[in-house]
């Protein structure tokens, strides 16, 4: 991803974590310096991916979790 697709994805994140939605790495509530992780290049071919978690009784979204998920 170009500078630029990250720093529209980031400003999408932010527009969530405005409205109250947390943004959560690897189970943990991040602030957005961290946010630049969910881009970093692994070794071990891994890489993050989302999942926008929703209310079962409102379909609300809840949060936005990030967690590794290995390629092999």
């Amino acid at each position: 991803m170009n500078e630029n697709g990250k720093d529209s994805y980031i400003a999408g994140l932010k527009r969530y974590r405005e409205r109250g939605i947390p943004i959560v790495i690897d189970g943990e509530v991040c602030t957005e310096p961290d946010w630049n992780r969910i881009f970093e290049a692994r070794e071990d071919n891994s890489f993050y991916m989302a999942d926008f978690v929703s209310d079962d009784k409102t379909g609300r979204l809840t949060e936005i979790r990030f967690d590794r998920v290995y390629h092999k």
